[in-house]
């Protein structure tokens, strides 16, 4: 971890005000804390563009397992790509429709496809990747 560093910041008096609104709502004790909560968002949100940089993440699919084959698709392509599964979770949300997470890690490039790959199979009701960082270069 490197030296600590003082700097000035010059803001509005209206965004300061609201900024310090959500600092209260979200529980921060200092601005500090908040703001280096945004740089590290922001330098995250930067590894997710760089196709080769690895990745963590999860992928949330609803489905209805009735659908014809589509448990054995979803299956077949997990297979394919077991290489970045981490694990998984499968829950049966009534007596037609199943949620389930997916824990991946791998380069952003695997990640994206194979998320793509679920989420865009016949059958799946809703997708959604959610990208995070390994936290490897993260201070």
């Amino acid at each position: 971890m490197g030296q600590t560093i003082r700097f000035g910041v010059s803001l509005d008096s209206d965004l300061l005000e609201k900024f310090d609104a959500l600092c209260d709502e979200r529980c921060y004790q200092t601005r500090s804390e908040a703001i280096r909560d945004l740089i590290r968002n922001a330098l995250v949100e930067q590894e997710w563009k760089d196709e080769g940089r690895e990745l963590a993440g999860t992928l949330t699919l609803v489905y209805d397992h009735h659908k014809s084959d589509l448990s054995q698709k979803l299956v077949e392509i997990q297979h394919d790509h077991h290489h970045v599964i981490i694990t998984s979770l499968h829950v049966h949300l009534d007596h037609d429709n199943c949620l389930e997470v997916l824990l991946l890690k791998g380069s952003g490039e695997e990640v994206r496809t194979l998320s793509q790959k679920l989420t865009s199979t016949k059958g799946v009701k809703h997708g959604k990747l959610t990208l995070a960082t390994t936290g490897q270069d993260i201070v």
